[in-house]
């Protein structure tokens, strides 16, 4: 059998699943099915579907009920989160399956995603803790690094891929970058005069083509190394070990909405794909309560 190279990556346990995602599988399938996501997302979801298949045996087009049943109780001691990511993923697959007709009929349709709790209020930091987070960070590159994750409410892959091309001064004083998104969507972010000479100060004599965010050898930051760039100014700042970059996104959502900015507006900086996932951010810190106005 001809293995396709999808991409392969741990399991739950920590051990690759040793299941070729071949023709015979249904590979081609999950490569079109794939097509377009991040590869962050294409390696998670390649592996939800080994895990899938390595559990019944069988490949995509023989599975049943019953197999999908057996794989989701398999499991169970995930984190309820993780679990309905890896269940969701399935249904999203098998019902691609049908509507593309390599599959007769849905047989995860009957599937259910388990409810997960709604957590987003405990990832928003308090906005001095940000201002604290930042202002902390003795190295150049990672202060502006943080400081636009923030700023522009950046997800850690553009933070990463973001190019100086991207980058445009603007006549007001400050600039603006242009963002190549999740899910293949452009949009353009301004930047206000402060984050622009920030950012102006630290290119040097960086090519068009180089990356804003360089490593060490030259080359772009991978996620692992943001990651612990904001671990570290975590720590730097006594806040909870569980900060990361993503956390900052999520603050900058919740604070532009706490200082009046439209929801529209939040939705189309951050490149959120529909304005009821930008309105969560408010849900999650609403500015008034129906306890204030008991007795007690």
């Amino acid at each position: 059998m001809h293995d396709l190279g999808l991409p392969s990556g741990p399991e739950n346990d920590g051990r690759t699943v040793a299941y070729p995602l071949t023709v015979q599988s249904g590979a081609t399938l999950i490569r079109l099915w794939l097509d377009g996501r991040s590869v962050h997302t294409r390696r998670a979801y390649a592996a939800d579907v080994r895990s899938l298949l390595a559990a019944a045996g069988k490949p995509i087009a023989a599975l049943t009920l019953p197999d999908l049943q057996a794989w989701t109780e398999s499991i169970a001691a995930l984190a309820p989160a993780s679990r309905a990511r890896k269940i969701g993923a399935v249904k999203s697959l098998l019902s691609f399956g049908e509507r593309t007709g390599y599959l007769p009929f849905n047989v995860g349709a009957a599937l259910r995603v388990p409810p997960v709790k709604n957590v987003l209020a405990e990832r928003i930091l308090e906005e001095n803790d940000v201002i604290r987070l930042i202002a902390l960070e003795p190295d150049r590159r990672n202060h502006a690094l943080l400081r636009l994750g923030y700023i522009a409410g950046l997800r850690i892959s553009e933070l990463c891929s973001l190019r100086w091309r991207d980058s445009k001064r603007r006549a007001a004083g400050g600039g603006q970058i242009t963002i190549f998104g999740k899910g293949g969507k452009t949009r353009v972010v301004l930047l206000p005069g402060s984050m622009w000479r920030e950012l102006a100060m630290l290119r040097g004599e960086a090519l068009d083509d180089d990356p804003v965010f360089r490593s060490a050898k030259g080359g772009e930051l991978d996620p692992s190394q943001v990651h612990r760039i904001v671990k570290q100014a975590a720590r730097r700042a006594e806040l909870s070990g569980a900060v990361s970059t993503h956390w900052l996104r999520h603050a900058h959502c919740s604070h532009a909405l706490d200082r009046g900015a439209p929801a529209h507006l939040v939705q189309a900086t951050v490149g959120h794909s529909d304005l009821r996932v930008t309105s969560r951010y408010a849900h999650a810190r609403p500015g008034d309560s129906s306890a204030n106005y008991l007795r007690g």
